[in-house]
């Protein structure tokens, strides 16, 4: 391997409050939400990206198979019939009816093993795509789940919004009341049409981010775009367990490590049959046969048996370049698989620190909440007691409703953060059951 690839694991997590556990395989079942199993499941079944991996798959075990046939003898029959006439040495033309037949076998001896490395890194490749595709499975799965939860992070602004759009409709009309009674000025009028056309805008650009994410999730689940069916709530969706994994187990239970790992592995012996290219290749080889035609009075059988050895030597150098490019991507092999276990670790710890982040800025903002409504009631009283300017109750309504968008928009963050955690740690997919269908190891 080449120098700067090896990676060290580490002991333990810099969140130190992740604990060692199992992720089921089909871990969105804990949200207790029928409709986005349905979702997930319809997404499995139907979406494009996943049915191209698979076909991907089958692609690469068609190669393997191919790859691995030419340990096998070829084995093949031959059979001719003609109906000829020609010039015999007296000048006269001669009629004449044949037949032949002839089964032929012929084999290569792999004395230094070319024919199994690469047959052998046909195999580690059909396993790469097959991880390959495993991850795409968790991808796919953590994409609807992240999607629905921000769905229905909408959903909760939307009402949310018509909630507030409600009350200072209700407002409005009373101010109306007290300015046509000569109670109201024009100036209280004019700031609560103002409010509750602010208000009102929030609505259509909500509903426009909602169909939009409809669209993309219909899509993503193999529909057309369409509406999305709706079940469990934001609040419930955040009742999930926090995953948890050790350091050690992450390179085991990634499908991206594995596939580097495969690769790897598959370049490492293209490199060796690349190298046995330098040696004699020995064939053998057998036929036998019969020839018969209207001008024997018996038919004649043929036979051969032999064998040859080839060996390179002058080809211009092609032979070592094709040794080099293969070394080539066996180091290059070696960095994709190291980057790709810091990338993994570098994920995991991003969604633990950003979970237990976002679990303290919602508790801030659970008690800002709680003053700014405190602070809404009393400007409310004083604006009715005529110590204050509707002004001041405009303002702190409308920053009660910024803080509550944002604390949707911050549970719709640790729902998908939480998401992307599972899917760090390999989530959606289970590696022996893989293992169980030919994913061992040389």
């Amino acid at each position: 391997m080449p120098s700067g690839s090896a990676v060290t694991i580490p002991t333990s997590w810099r969140d130190q409050s992740s604990v060692a556990s199992m992720i089921n395989a089909e871990w969105w079942l804990r949200f207790d939400d029928p409709v986005l199993d349905r979702l997930v499941r319809s997404a499995l079944e139907r979406n494009t990206d996943l049915l191209e991996a698979g076909a991907r798959v089958e692609e690469a075990r068609a190669q393997f198979r191919s790859a691995a046939s030419r340990l096998s003898p070829t084995i093949g029959i031959d059979g001719r019939s003609a109906r000829s006439r020609s010039v015999n040495a007296f000048g006269m033309g001669v009629d004449q009816s044949q037949a032949a037949g002839e089964f032929t076998i012929s084999y290569e001896v792999d004395l230094f093993g070319r024919l199994s490395a690469t047959s052998n890194a046909s195999r580690k490749a059909f396993l790469a795509s097959g991880f390959a595709r495993d991850g795409t499975r968790i991808t796919l799965i953590s994409t609807v789940v992240s999607g629905y939860a921000l769905l229905r992070g909408l959903d909760e602004q939307l009402a949310i919004v018509e909630e507030t759009l409600k009350s200072r409709e209700a407002e409005l009309n009373v101010i109306r009341r007290r300015t046509s009674s000569g109670y109201g000025s024009g100036l209280e009028l004019r700031q609560a049409e103002a409010a509750f056309e602010a208000t009102s805008r929030l609505i259509p650009s909500t509903r426009r981010s909602i169909t939009q994410q409809e669209n993309a999730l219909s899509v993503l689940i193999g529909d057309m775009p369409g509406t999305i069916d709706r079940g469990a709530d934001l609040q419930k969706l955040l009742r999930i367990d926090i995953p948890g994994a050790l350091p050690s187990e992450l390179v085991r239970i990634r499908p991206d490590v594995a596939q580097a790992e495969m690769r790897l592995a598959s370049t490492d012996r293209s490199l060796d049959a690349a190298r046995a290219q330098f040696m004699p290749s020995f064939q053998l080889s057998a036929s036998g046969g019969t020839v018969a035609s209207t001008l024997l009075s018996d038919p004649i059988s043929l036979f051969s048996l032999g064998g040859s050895v080839l060996a390179p030597l002058f080809r211009g150098g092609e032979l070592r370049a094709q040794a080099d490019a293969a070394a080539a991507r066996r180091d290059a092999a070696a960095f994709t698989y190291r980057a790709t276990v810091l990338k993994a670790f570098e994920e995991v710890e991003n969604a633990m620190t950003v979970v237990r982040r976002l679990n303290e800025e919602e508790s801030a903002i659970e008690r800002q909440i709680a003053a700014v409504t405190s602070s809404v009631a009393l400007a409310r009283r004083r604006y009715r007691s005529g110590y204050a300017s509707y002004l001041e109750q405009i303002d702190a309504e409308r920053s009660l409703l910024e803080i509550q968008l944002q604390r949707v928009s911050i549970r719709s963050a640790r729902a998908t953060t939480v998401v992307a955690l599972y899917r760090g740690l390999g989530g959606g997919w289970e590696r022996e059951p893989t293992a169980g269908r030919g994913a061992g190891h040389d």
